[in-house]
Formats: structure tokens, C-alpha cells, sequence
């Protein structure tokens, strides 16, 4: 930048760095969706359309940005995980959060033909994003654990509510009254006993989110293609590389990723236990 008179304004720019050696968790909702919902008419209580759009941009934005290891999505509302030792922007907190928000409401916007093909964008959607700074892996999973049990509890209560107004023919206002105070056994009572609606039986999508992970690729075995190479006697006499230039000649090996969308338990221990690569700095 020029070294203008005007250079001066500058010094009002605050610095906003993230803390160092810490978990970011970066968790973007949709804003008035409500209404954005109701607008381009999405079916309730779940719009399998607009859950894979969600879906899409997740993971359009973990290609994007590669220390991203793991996204959770519900409704209108997706949680990233960014690896410990990210210095993605130099961790500018500002950087980060407006990068990968504009990002993922780009995606959305740009791939919304392909899961609406018969209904046009009545107008732009937008998301509100912020970011969480975590200590220990502990809080991340309670963090993740927290928002998927929290999917359960808002796609049960919704189910139920849905149908006692699609199916019930009750109001709003009615269903609400209906369903205030009751237990999750209710709940499942009402469903099955009044509308045969087996709760167990509902798409693992909705009861569970959407788990967008970063999934290690596994080697190749090489023993099949050494076995096709007759075994060649080194005719050279033995000489020492200086070590500088051994450590240029040898490689580090990158391993190889995959993003995928799951929609599994991710409270529990299993998840985690197979995937120690999300967690570690």
C-alpha cells in the first residue's frame, strides 16, 4: 500500500486472531429461513431437497478448504471443525468466518437449480456464521454431540407436529398445545397409535444430520506390483548421499483424502475410535 498521508487509517484496523494451538469450530445458520422456507415452498416437516443442497455446499466448502476435517449439518444450520494446527489466514478471525460464510452461500445459491429445478430463487438467501475457539478434543465431541442430539429432539417434535396437522387436521396453535409438556415416549405414542408412523423407521438423515467427513484414503499395496519386478543386483559401488541432499531426495509422503457425507451416530465412541485423524494436531 502507498505510503500516503492517508496511510494513517490503518491503525484503526484491530488485529483478531484466533488463540493458537486450538480447536475452530465455525458453525453457519440460515437467516430468516423460516419464511425463505415457506417462500419456495419446502415440504415439511423435511425437505429432502433442500437438505441436500445443505449437504452440497458443506461439501463444496471442505474441498475448498482443506484443514477442514469435519462438517455436521441440521436444517438450516452447518457446523465445520477445523484442524488444531490450522493457520488457515493466519487464524484472522474476521478472514475466516466472512471467507467461508460467502463461500457457502455461494455454492448454495449456485447449485440451487440442481435440487429446485421447477421452483426459481424468489430472492437471495444468507447465512450468519460464527466461530468457537475449543481447548480439548473432549469439548469437540460434545460440542458435535450437543448438535446432533439436538437434531433428534427438533425432528421428532417437528414430525409429531406435522402430522397432527397434515393428518390430525389440527391448527398450528392446536398442535402446539397437543404437544406441550410431552416426553419423547409420547411423542412416539402419537405417531405410531394415531397416524402409524413408526419413528424408527424414518430416514437416518433426519433423525441423525449430516456427518461431511474428510476420510483417509488407504495405500494402495505395493507387494503386487514389486512382485512383477524381477529383483535387480545394484552394480554401483556403495556411496553416502550428503545429508542435506538426502532429505531433499527423500519425499514426504501426503496422504490422500476423501470427502464424505454420512449419516451416522456420532455421539458414541465408534465414530471417533475409527477416525483418530480428525482429532489430533
Amino acid at each position: 500500500m502507498a505510503g500516503t498521508k492517508f496511510a494513517y487509517v490503518r491503525n484503526f484496523e484491530l488485529p483478531d486472531p484466533l488463540l493458537p494451538d486450538t480447536y475452530l469450530v465455525c458453525r453457519l445458520d440460515g437467516h430468516s429461513f423460516h419464511r425463505f422456507s415457506d417462500e419456495h415452498g419446502f415440504a415439511k416437516p423435511n425437505d429432502e431437497r433442500a437438505l441436500k443442497l445443505m449437504d452440497h455446499a458443506a461439501k463444496s466448502a471442505m474441498i475448498e478448504f482443506k484443514d477442514i476435517v469435519l462438517a455436521f449439518g441440521e436444517s438450516d444450520e452447518f457446523s465445520f471443525l477445523f484442524r488444531k494446527s490450522t493457520n488457515l489466514y493466519n487464524r484472522r478471525h474476521s478472514k475466516i468466518l466472512t471467507t467461508l460464510t460467502s463461500y457457502f452461500t455461494s455454492c448454495y445459491v449456485l447449485n440451487w437449480s440442481q435440487y429446485f429445478p421447477d421452483t426459481p430463487l424468489r430472492y437471495p438467501p444468507s447465512f450468519d456464521g460464527r466461530i468457537i475457539v475449543y481447548p480439548t478434543e473432549r469439548a469437540i465431541r460434545d460440542y458435535f454431540s450437543w448438535r446432533q442430539a439436538d437434531t433428534h429432539i427438533n425432528n421428532l417434535y417437528n414430525t409429531t407436529f406435522w402430522a397432527l396437522i397434515q393428518k390430525g387436521g389440527q391448527t398450528a396453535t392446536e398442535a402446539h398445545a397437543t404437544l406441550r409438556g410431552t416426553v419423547s415416549a409420547t411423542k412416539h405414542e402419537i405417531l405410531f397409535s394415531r397416524f402409524g408412523i413408526n419413528y424408527n423407521e424414518i430416514s437416518q438423515r433426519f433423525k441423525k444430520g449430516s456427518v461431511i467427513v474428510r476420510e483417509i484414503v488407504a495405500p494402495e499395496s505395493s507387494d503386487k506390483a514389486e512382485s512383477l519386478e524381477p529383483p535387480m543386483r545394484d552394480e554401483t559401488p556403495p556411496f553416502d548421499l550428503p545429508r542435506q541432499k538426502c532429505s531433499k531426495v527423500k519425499k514426504k509422503n501426503k496422504l490422500e483424502t476423501t470427502v464424505e457425507v454420512l449419516h451416522c451416530d456420532i455421539i458414541g465412541d465408534e465414530f471417533w475410535l475409527a477416525r483418530p485423524h480428525l482429532l489430533e494436531n
